[in-house]
């Protein structure tokens, strides 16, 4: 589908249970930097944008699962969408992560989807007895303050530390294992 842009991606689409349906991904997709690679860069990012807009009506949501990393993938994500959620660990080297991915958003909203805002972070794998985790979450809590307090109009403006945070948790981990969602294992 992101290959070949006359791809039907309606025949790609997945019905999994009422109500929810899914645009699988698959491993062949690590090489599609290397695929894209001849395209013309706007083009290369607004892939997943255009193939989405062919199902426009038939969802009330549509989420988007991007890989960790700020490749082709997750250009192609975020062109298409129009809020991030950011999930995160917290820790000062994903606090770092987080602020790559702003500087990304912005230069997205900035060139290719001026429509796109962050919503906020949701903690992940949290564990609140850690001093440098309250600490982490605490720099995050006053960034995303001093961006609302901030005459600039900045895609995170409205975005906070969203509640509640996804504590640690070995179901979580386990549910993939047996083809399961959290709420089905």
């Amino acid at each position: 589908m992101l290959l070949d842009p006359t791809f039907p991606v309606e025949q790609a689409v997945r019905q999994v249970r009422d109500n929810l349906w899914l645009l699988p991904a698959e491993t062949d997709l690590a090489a599609l930097e290397t695929e894209l690679a001849d395209i013309e860069p706007a083009a290369r990012t607004t892939r997943l944008r255009a193939a989405l807009e062919k199902l426009s009506g038939r969802f009330d949501f549509i989420f988007i699962d991007c890989p960790p990393s700020l490749g082709v993938l997750t250009l192609n994500g975020l062109a298409a969408a129009r809020e991030v959620f950011i999930p995160m660990q917290a820790h000062f080297l994903a606090l770092q992560g987080v602020s790559k991915l702003l500087e990304t958003v912005a230069l997205v909203a900035k060139t290719v989807n001026p429509r796109l805002r962050v919503t906020g972070v949701i903690l992940c794998m949290h564990d609140t007895s850690s001093t440098h985790t309250r600490e982490v979450v605490q720099d995050l809590a006053d960034f995303f303050e001093q961006a609302r307090a901030s005459a600039h109009d900045s895609p995170w403006k409205s975005a906070r530390v969203l509640s509640p945070a996804i504590r640690r948790n070995i179901k979580l981990a386990e549910c993939p294992s047996f083809g399961q969602t959290i709420y089905d294992y």
